[in-house]
């Protein structure tokens, strides 16, 4: 999945810093990202790239000895061999690391962009020197990041997967069952909720699979499989989905991409693994 990048380390520990020049900037412009993509595979500018810019800078992480940091600018900028592109790019881009550098790094400004004020007093939030947290001195309300836990659902019935399209997105290829959690509700009721809601059928022997981190949505997905209780008939909620079908393991196009915990599910039924 996208964020398995080893042999690369992934360290996420907050700490006040300045960039050097070797630093990589990311700089996003609404769902668009400032970087060199070279037959898909790409590239981000340094620090010494905006020494003619106007920017604050914030610390995001490391990957392995290579820092990243976050450019927030006022003004449309330019810099030579590097353009913006759509942040779906990191779905198929290489390396890996920076695929999953770029999206997390996306995560992280929406945050940012989200919070410049309390939500609680209205006066303007500053960045914390310790932690990666946005603090008021006002009302001294601290802010962390936005971490929206969601479930997804892989719905078996013998040989049979349900699968699903969603409506009214870029997306159009197969998914799973999907929906964030709940105020006061578990993984396994909203898995329960969420089937019942999107496609009309009841669920049983919900089983849990592995979790991921999902920056284009801001969220944590968290996977189960769970088996058909009952009736198979599909009613399908047409304001989430475009379709939902019941379609047999032998037929499944689907082949893994190493991308989204929704793919490997999908491919952990086809295969029978």
């Amino acid at each position: 999945m996208i964020q398995d990048i080893h042999p690369n380390l992934f360290h996420n520990e907050y700490v006040e810093k300045t960039p050097n020049e070797d630093s990589f900037i990311l700089c996003f412009n609404e769902n668009n990202i400032l970087l060199n993509n070279s037959k898909g595979k790409i590239y981000y500018p340094k620090y010494s790239d905006f020494s003619h810019i106007n920017a604050t800078y914030i610390y995001l992480f490391k990957i392995d000895e290579k820092e990243f940091f976050l450019a927030q600018v006022k003004i449309d900028i330019e810099i030579n061999n590097f353009s913006f592109e759509n942040i779906s790019l990191f779905r198929t881009a290489v390396p890996k690391y920076n695929a999953f550098a770029g999206i997390t790094a996306y995560h992280l400004n929406c945050w940012y962009k989200n919070n410049k004020y309390c939500g609680r007093c209205g006066h303007e939030l500053i960045p914390d020197d310790k932690e990666r947290m946005m603090y008021c001195e006002d009302c001294r309300n601290m802010v962390y990041p936005k971490i929206s836990p969601a479930v997804i659902v892989a719905i078996t019935h013998g040989d049979k997967l349900l699968l699903t399209k969603y409506a009214g997105r870029e997306y159009k290829k197969h998914a799973l069952v999907a929906g964030f959690i709940e105020i006061g509700e578990t993984p396994e009721e909203a898995v329960k909720r969420e089937v019942m809601e999107e496609v009309g059928v009841k669920v049983k022997n919900i089983r849990y699979y592995k979790s991921q981190p999902w920056g284009f949505s801001e969220s944590l997905l968290i996977g189960y499989f769970a088996e058909l209780d009952g009736d198979s008939l599909i009613t399908m909620d047409e304001s989430e989905l475009s379709e939902a079908i019941w379609i047999k393991r032998d037929e499944i196009e689907i082949e893994y991409d190493g991308l989204s915990l929704t793919n490997e599910m999908i491919c952990k039924f086809k295969d029978n693994m």
